[in-house]
Order: C-alpha cells, then structure tokens, then sequence
C-alpha cells in the first residue's frame, strides 16, 4: 500500500511539473511575439512574388506567334457538308435536339447561299481563305473571300452591356500560354502558346448551308494553334465549340485547318447573299 501510495504521489507531481513547463512555454511564445508587426505581403523579389503566375499577354505587342498574312483551307473531313450544300433536313454528326431537327426541316432550299451560314458559329468551317491583319494594337481582323466577311478579335476590352447583335458577333480575344515554373534558373517552355476568342451578341445563323440552326444566345469559343512542320509549311489549327441548349443538345465541336499562303494572289472575294 505505501509503495502504490508514493507511486501515485509521484505521478501527481510529474504531471504536475508538465503543466508548469507548458504554461511556461506558452508565455514565453507570447512574450516573444508580443509587438510585432503584422505579415506584411510579399515583396517583388520575394520568393513568394516570383511564384505568382504572370499577367496574361494581351495585344499585338505581346503576340506569342504572328497570324498574319493569307491562309486557306484545307478540308479533309466533312467534306460532303462543306464542299457543297446538304441535303434538306440533313444533320449528320451534328448534335441537334428536337427542336433543332425541326427548325432544319423547315429550311427552303432558295435560301442557299445566305450570309446566314457565315456567322462566326460557322463562318471558319467554310472553304475559304483568311486575310489576317492587325486593325489596331488590340484588334486583329480576320477576313474571309468566302461570304466576304469580316471578323474582329478584340484584346483588353470585354463585350459592353447592350451591345448590338450582329453577325459576327462580339469577339472577345485573350493570348494563353503554358504555364512556367515558379524556380529560379528554369527557363520557359517553348511552343504551346493558343489565341482564345470567345464570341456573343450573335444574330441567329445556320451551322450548315443547309439551314441547321443555332440561336442569338449560342455562344463560340475558338482555340487558334500555329504550327510549323518540317518541309518548312506553316499550318493554322481552329478548335470551335458552339454551345446553344435552344438547338443543340450538347456541346458542338469541330477542328478546321488552314495553311499559310505566300501572298494574296489567290484571294478571290466572293459576297453571299443578304440575309432577308
């Protein structure tokens, strides 16, 4: 009984002694840190700062590759759909709902040939050439002989509120690189520099010359990739992608490729007709 009794005893004290050392410690962390300034953010030097990704480049100025210049299609898919005009109440591999089956049904073939079927949603997947040309330092404009339309792609400025629809639509253009590593002495990565343009405010138009449809509400994203292969030709790779629940039933994607030509001298402009 007196051995249990001083091992208790013992055990009190010792437990005892633990709670003193903490409390102690912890008034000597509040001592120390007592007065100091709060964290100030990082400086631009600071290891933290030099990690934060950049600020996106904008405008010819900071152009990761040069668009411009002549370019025409080359078309090796779909070539039936955009060659020449489809069939009547034709949709193949296109993701139309219900209602878009229907408004395509209703198409009257004298309409072929409407400045309706070279909206922006649809206007890069004709067979056409591209005059490419800054207008300004923040607007490159992208011009078709095919329907001789005109597209802007605007840096640095988002679609104003209540902007008029039209064909064409608002194109609002932003330069996207990879990204780079936050280390000190690792140099970026070359290649893989995209445009993005993303587009609204659009008049209703067809995705085909045969009438299928797409709303004043689709929206168009576009991905433009620059390449060069190794017999020295240049090439230019669009991504589209049409979203549109009033007539589409999921996301619309296409990839349409352009190859770079040496001059104007093939630019045929061709006007379509007036939208009535």
């Amino acid at each position: 009984m007196h051995t249990q009794s001083k091992r208790r005893t013992s055990r009190t004290w010792l437990n005892a002694a633990r709670s003193a050392v903490f409390c102690g410690l912890s008034l000597v962390v509040i001592a120390a840190t007592a007065g100091q300034a709060p964290p100030q953010p990082p400086t631009p030097n600071s290891t933290a700062a030099r990690a934060a990704p950049p600020t996106p480049p904008q405008g010819k100025a900071d152009a990761p590759f040069d668009m411009t210049g002549y370019w025409v299609s080359v078309v090796t898919e779909d070539w039936m759909y955009r060659m020449v005009t489809p069939p009547k109440g034709d949709v193949t591999s296109l993701p139309m709902n219900p209602e878009g089956r229907k408004v395509t049904s209703e198409w009257n073939p004298a309409e072929d040939g409407s400045c309706k079927a070279y909206g922006a949603a649809a206007l890069m997947r004709m067979p056409t050439r591209l005059r490419v040309s800054w207008e300004s330092d923040d607007v490159l404009k992208v011009e078709t002989d095919a329907g001789q339309q005109t597209r802007r792609f605007i840096f640095n400025k988002p679609a104003p509120a209540g902007n008029a629809k039209s064909l064409q639509g608002y194109s609002a253009a932003l330069w996207q690189l990879p990204l780079r590593s936050p280390l000190r002495g690792v140099p970026p990565p070359t290649g893989g520099a995209t445009l993005q343009v993303v587009t609204t405010d659009l008049v209703a138009g067809w995705l085909r010359r045969n009438g299928v449809p797409y709303s004043a509400n689709a929206k168009v994203t576009e991905f433009y990739d620059q390449f060069k292969l190794e017999d020295g030709q240049e090439w230019l790779a669009v991504t589209t992608l049409v979203d549109d629940p009033m007539y589409l039933a999921q996301q619309y994607v296409t990839s349409t490729h352009f190859r770079r030509e040496r001059d104007g001298s093939k630019w045929a402009p061709a006007p379509c007709k007036p939208i009535q």
